[in-house]
């Protein structure tokens, strides 16, 4: 903990999980010892959105502009190298406990309007730990009168084991992925067995640098999609599952110029909408005056 990210730890069923209160940021998650996620110790600052919650929209924005309801917005660019605008406003507010437990913890944030997105939300997130895992839930209900464009996801990078990345097998139930430009906005789909990133059967992930949105996604009788690694070495491994609230799941395999970041975890991020979702031709997610979204999933070890 430091004074400028206070941050609890919730325990049950042999899981541990800490979340810092700068983003509402899962810092670190284990499971009799082991890590289930990326982590990074808390004196620093967050590196790569590493478990930030994102919101009120996942992934970028073109040139941060977009037209809401006749009028105009510009949000600032925080992707300065591409343009745009990139995982929200929320990802370095400092949330605030509003229900601690022993294995749940409660975060508040109300978001207020400001420029080039002056719309007013209440987020809630709960995380709790338990024989499933670590289930996360956001709820961001609409305080305005109008309806307003609005979409999320979690951020964390996972781990199976102590391996290298390009030797974890993988598994992600998804038929089509995003293609993009250079800038990386998407501009078509195209099927996975096509582009070499068909893992609906587990396959080693190798040297592939992904860093896509993928639909199209398979689930079980439950409902639930669900992304698996493995580690064949060790035997060990992890999973992420979530429900029909996300049709898109972003992978990134976390090619960085910063050695100690380089391919250290999967990124796995379901997301509510695709990315520069507040351009899409097809119409921008919406959320209802005083309409709340939910949004939920489950990290937890391989059976």
């Amino acid at each position: 903990m430091t004074d400028w990210s206070p941050e609890w730890t919730i325990r049950g069923s042999g899981y541990v999980a800490v979340v810092a209160g700068v983003g509402a940021t899962l810092r670190r998650l284990e499971h009799n010892g082991r890590d289930l996620v990326v982590p990074f110790g808390a004196e620093e600052i967050r590196p790569v959105y590493r478990g930030a919650l994102i919101a009120p929209w996942p992934n970028r924005i073109a040139d941060g502009r977009y037209s809401w309801k006749g009028r105009d917005h510009q949000l600032p660019l925080n992707e300065v190298s591409l343009g745009h605008a990139l995982h929200g406003l929320v990802q370095w507010i400092r949330w605030e406990p509003i229900d601690v437990h022993a294995n749940r913890l409660v975060l508040a944030h109300d978001l207020v309007p400001q420029d080039g997105y002056p719309f007013a939300l209440s987020l809630r997130v709960a995380f709790e730990v338990g024989d499933d895992g670590l289930t996360t839930v956001l709820r961001a209900t609409n305080r305005g009168a109008e309806a307003v464009p609005y979409g999320c996801c979690p951020h964390p990078y996972l781990t199976p084991g102590s391996g290298r990345l390009d030797d974890w097998l993988l598994t992600l139930p998804a038929s089509r992925r995003v293609e993009v430009d250079e800038r990386l906005i998407p501009s078509d789909e195209a099927a996975v067995d096509a582009v070499d990133c068909d893992f609906r059967a587990d396959a080693v992930i190798g040297d592939r640098q992904i860093d896509h949105a993928f639909t199209g996604l398979g689930r079980g009788a439950d409902g639930d999609a669900t992304v698996r690694i493995v580690d064949p070495e060790a035997g060990t491994g992890v999973q992420m599952s979530w429900g029909a609230w996300a049709s898109w799941v972003q992978i990134h395999t976390a090619d960085r110029p910063e050695p100690s970041l380089h391919r250290a975890g999967l990124a796995v991020e379901p997301m509510s909408c695709l990315p520069d979702a507040f351009n899409d031709p097809a119409g921008a997610p919406s959320l209802a005056p005083g309409a709340a979204h939910e949004a939920a999933w489950t990290i937890s070890v391989t059976a």
